[in-house]
């Protein structure tokens, strides 16, 4: 059953999904249709889910869930996947790519290159510690609304980039 993100409570589990170039037009308005009708039918267990999605910076798909009302199973998030999967096939946007990392240049509009490239980036100066970066590892709501999705690259395991050995802030 789909609601508002919004309704999410902040323990809400949450899966971000980072397009590598921005989605717009016909193709945002089908991806997102697409994921409202996944999220309406989305079962754990024949259990409907309470689940919700925002779209942001015609680059993030969030995903959330409020486990309160009925958990997620290994099979839903399998479900989940597939049907990002398909989602890719049908429209031909990439939103599994892991090895992305998301960061806003100096124009404010989010960039998205390989982590070597960003690693390359740290080393010539184009971006720094000060840098917005986003992590799309995050697991909750609540840290998306705490800030922590979207941080300086200082506060977040982008860090690494910048400090030899460093480690993940916490």
């Amino acid at each position: 059953m789909r609601i508002s993100f919004d309704a999410l409570p902040d323990s809400a589990r949450l899966w971000i999904f980072g397009a590598g170039s921005p989605v717009t037009g016909d193709t945002e308005r089908r991806l997102l249709e697409t994921v409202d009708a996944f999220l309406e039918t989305w079962t754990a267990h024949r259990r409907a889910l309470s689940a919700a999605r925002d779209w942001r910076d015609q680059r993030f798909l969030l995903v959330g869930v409020d486990e309160q009302a009925a958990g997620v199973s290994g099979c839903s998030v399998d479900a989940l996947v597939r049907g990002v999967r398909e989602l890719e096939a049908a429209s031909g946007v990439s939103l599994l790519d892991s090895f992305l990392v998301f960061y806003r240049g100096a124009d404010a509009a989010v960039a998205s290159v390989t982590r070597d490239e960003f690693r390359r980036l740290a080393r010539a100066g184009v971006v720094s510690p000060e840098t917005r970066v986003f992590d799309t590892t995050v697991e909750r709501v609540g840290d998306v609304r705490a800030g922590r999705f979207e941080a300086p690259a200082s506060a977040t395991w982008h860090a690494r980039a910048f400090f030899r050995d460093a480690a993940r802030p916490g």
